[in-house]
């Protein structure tokens, strides 16, 4: 790969290490402040800025969220996943804002190949993502949640823990309960509070020359490819939907003070984002084991993890570098990032080169085995 970012803080001490260069053939040196796309570790942001308008009850957490998106009122589920999307049951029930924290909501990625389902095929002509995050591509967030409203559920509300759609979702209640866009309400309510000046959904010209280019392993050729330029990219210009799944940038310092903050119950410094209850309630494992079992991202994942409001959380060690209680999220363009309140200890690893698949690459596991072997005590 080009270059990584790496960041390991323990108490009172941070290290961090720049490596390599932010493009290939590019002089420009990967910096401390270089810009990535951080991908699903948006989800945990998200999550925070829903849990705020729990907070001031402008969200419940178990009431249905068809009051804010009508779109969802009156769902229907498919029958069978292979079936046809006209074969379909009434839902048992409404989605409520908790379904869509858990990723519960009965929507979500299919980890089978393209065109496998009939659903798949309808979601990925709708513009409904169903791969690497494409924020020109996707429709602004109202049509985008009418045309999700046209399509049956995959599983009925509550049942089984489905990937990523529940995130595209709660961009849109987010924005619709606060009664402003969803960036301007995360500049407002945990950005700037925080100070994480170089995080949004896009990068202004100002700092282009700090956004690292992404790269991938093309489809087509099996070569390694530029996935996304930084100037005249998909992350130079606002967004047609501000996606809260997968389409914030950010650096290893501003994820850090989130993080950070994550760690400190709700707070950083004199600023409190959240109240220690609801950093607790988020950061504990809310999946029931039936739920976990008719759940599949990754073979025996849950075997040993749990799903919070937004993050992961380790329920059984199975590794020095994954002690009971550590939670955080990985983004599958190239970032990880993990919270340990045992040793108060947060890693980060930034890099521009996508994942291949949902089991993290070889780089990804070294880096925590290595930020763990360093604990002298």
């Amino acid at each position: 790969m080009p270059g990584l970012v790496s960041l390991v803080s323990r108490r009172d001490e941070v290290h961090v290490d720049a490596i390599g260069v932010q493009a290939l053939g590019d002089r420009e040196p990967m910096r401390r402040d270089t810009i990535f796309r951080i991908a699903s570790m948006s989800k945990p942001v998200v999550a925070v800025a829903a849990l705020i308008l729990v907070e001031e009850c402008l969200l419940r957490l178990d009431e249905p969220v068809d009051r804010l998106l009508p779109e969802l009122a009156g769902r229907v589920v498919l029958k069978r996943l292979e079936g046809p999307l006209d074969e379909t049951v009434p839902a048992r029930r409404a989605i409520s804002l908790r379904d869509l924290l858990t990723f519960r909501a009965g929507w979500g990625i299919v980890m089978a190949p393209p065109g496998t389902y009939p659903i798949q095929t309808a979601m990925s002509e709708l513009a409904l993502f169903q791969g690497p995050p494409r924020p020109s591509t996707m429709p602004p967030p109202d049509e985008w949640m009418r045309r999700l409203g046209t399509l049956p559920l995959m599983h009925q509300p509550g049942e089984r823990w489905m990937y990523h759609i529940a995130s595209e979702v709660l961009s849109v209640l987010i924005a619709r309960a606060s009664g402003r866009p969803l960036e301007a309400f995360l500049r407002e309510r945990i950005f700037d509070p925080l100070g994480m000046k170089d995080t949004g959904f896009s990068v202004p010209e100002s700092k282009l020359d700090r956004l690292a280019t992404s790269y991938w392993i093309s489809p087509r050729t099996g070569a390694l490819a530029v996935f996304d330029e930084a100037r005249g990219g998909e992350w130079s210009r606002p967004p047609s939907f501000p996606s809260g799944g997968g389409g914030l940038v950010s650096t290893v310092d501003d994820y850090l003070v989130f993080a950070r903050m994550m760690l400190n119950r709700g707070r950083y410094g004199t600023e409190r984002i959240l109240s220690r209850p609801s950093i607790e309630a988020m950061t504990t494992d809310q999946l029931t084991d039936e739920q976990k079992a008719r759940s599949g991202l990754v073979e025996g994942y849950f075997d040993g993890h749990g799903w919070g409001f937004g993050v992961s959380v380790v329920t059984r060690r199975e590794s020095p570098a994954a002690p009971l209680g550590q939670f955080g999220w990985d983004g599958g363009l190239g970032t990880s990032w993990r919270s340990d309140p045992q040793e108060d200890m947060v890693g980060i690893l930034l890099t521009q080169r996508a994942w291949t698949s949902p089991t993290p690459p070889p780089v990804c596991a070294d880096f925590w085995t290595l930020a763990y072997q360093a604990i002298e005590e």
